[in-house]
């Protein structure tokens, strides 16, 4: 943290000074957001995103940087001496086809690796973290002098992937950006829109993926005792997992332990050779994940052992993202000058399950990070869903093929949030 000459958030004044220059951008910011929904691109291959934002920043009078880590882009405003501040945002989709019945809605296809079309949505609301950093990028732009210091937006390519703070770090993002004071950032959740949500400590959870190959014998389907079923072990490892959380972790801990995915065999008279799981695991602190991970690997040879496999299970980390801690007196800053600009809209967010990679960007530079929830949900669908007790089936989530966050209030929130929170460091004295 810099040392400040009074370090309590005054955000109420400075911030309705900036932020009256909303009106005025409203409609082009409402017009971004609807056209990268309708042009969604996946992980690293975000370059028309990209573009947008580099445009849009240097229109501002940013000073910009592409190609970070690939697609990444970097705007610096510098005005003054002062605090340094960071706001990051996401950038790519999802291999998913929209059924949200917008006019905006995306048709866009990509092909995969392997040649295969593939359909691309915003289901996770990146669209919504680019228009919105755009628009805090062009408030401050425009009244400088109701700040001082530099202010840093960042946009991020492949979250989804868990490599793109990774490959935008690699590429040198520590040298070519100011070090900043805070990071910040925010995720459109499926929470009523005009709501902004904060929660000191772990926020999101720690996501490790892996895939677990049972090697077993082959044998007629009629003939198993000339077998060591590995679609039999497989299944008794899934059953066994289910333990860990229940019989390993206290009831206070969280963590999921999924298996998503199990294939084996190729008819039902044949007893394969191997069968393969993929599995996806949540925790909050390193050392619940580190439990975990190894009762996996324990239990995966204990039961190949016990069936006589041929050889021990191949266990692989496909994908990996570090939890989301909020530093406490950061998010205590946030939440008082967000308590002072939204009133009743500012709430604490219980902790997500979700996961994200950009803890990783602070981790880098050695600086603290604070990241908020931003609802998107039609306040009074929500609200009609809550009352019937059917949030749950009612209310589209992140990467769900329905999932469109409102576009008001939710930019005008999400716009807000950043400009307010920014504005925490940033602006020293009451205009």
């Amino acid at each position: 943290m810099p040392d400040r000459p009074d370090d309590t958030p005054r955000p109420a004044a400075p911030a309705r000074t900036v932020l009256a220059g909303l009106d005025g951008i409203r409609s082009d910011i409402e017009g971004l957001y609807r056209d990268l929904h309708r042009h969604p691109e996946l992980g690293l291959r975000e370059h028309r995103t990209a573009k947008r934002a580099a445009d849009a920043l240097r229109a501002a009078g940013y000073e910009v940087t592409e190609g970070i880590g690939g697609t990444g882009v970097l705007g610096v405003l510098v005005n003054g001496d002062g605090p340094v501040v960071m706001a990051r945002a996401d950038m790519d989709a999802l291999p998913v086809r929209e059924r949200t019945g917008l006019p905006y809605a995306s048709t866009t296809t990509t092909t995969d690796d392997e040649g295969r079309e593939q359909p691309v949505m915003h289901a996770c609301g990146h669209d919504v973290h680019v228009a919105c950093l755009i628009g805090c990028a062009r408030l401050p732009a425009g009244r400088r002098d109701a700040w001082d210091g530099i202010f840093v937006a960042l946009f991020q390519p492949s979250e989804e992937n868990g490599d793109g703070a990774e490959a935008m770090i690699e590429d040198g993002l520590t040298t070519r950006s100011p070090r900043p004071d805070v990071v910040l950032a925010q995720h459109v959740l499926p929470y009523p829109a005009g709501y902004v949500g904060t929660r000191p400590g772990s926020f999101l959870s720690a996501a490790d993926s892996l895939r677990v190959t049972v090697h077993g014998r082959g044998a007629h389907g009629s003939m198993p005792q000339a077998a060591v079923d590995p679609v039999v072990i497989a299944s008794m490892i899934v059953v066994r997992l289910q333990t860990i959380v229940s019989r390993e972790l206290s009831p206070t801990t969280p963590a999921v332990v999924t298996v998503g995915s199990l294939h084996a065999g190729s008819g039902p008279n044949v007893i394969p050779d191997q069968a393969v799981l993929e599995l996806n695991v949540r925790t909050y602190d390193e050392g619940t994940r580190a439990h975990v991970l190894r009762s996996i690997r324990r239990m995966a040879q204990a039961e190949c052992d016990a069936a006589g496999a041929p050889r021990p299970p191949d266990i692989e980390r496909l994908s990996s993202f570090p939890p989301t801690v909020n530093d406490e007196e950061t998010t205590g800053r946030v939440a008082e000058a967000f308590s002072a600009y939204f009133g009743a809209d500012a709430r604490t967010v219980d902790v997500q399950t979700a996961s994200e990679d950009m803890s990783e960007i602070p981790r880098a530079f050695g600086v603290p990070l604070t990241y908020w929830a931003l609802g998107g949900i039609d306040p009074d669908r929500y609200a009609e869903a809550a009352r019937k007790g059917t949030v749950a089936q009612d209310v589209p989530v992140n990467h769900s093929a329905t999932f469109a966050p409102v576009v008001q209030p939710t930019l005008d929130t999400g716009v807000s949030a950043l400009t307010v929170a920014a504005l925490a460091w940033l602006a020293d004295a009451t205009p």
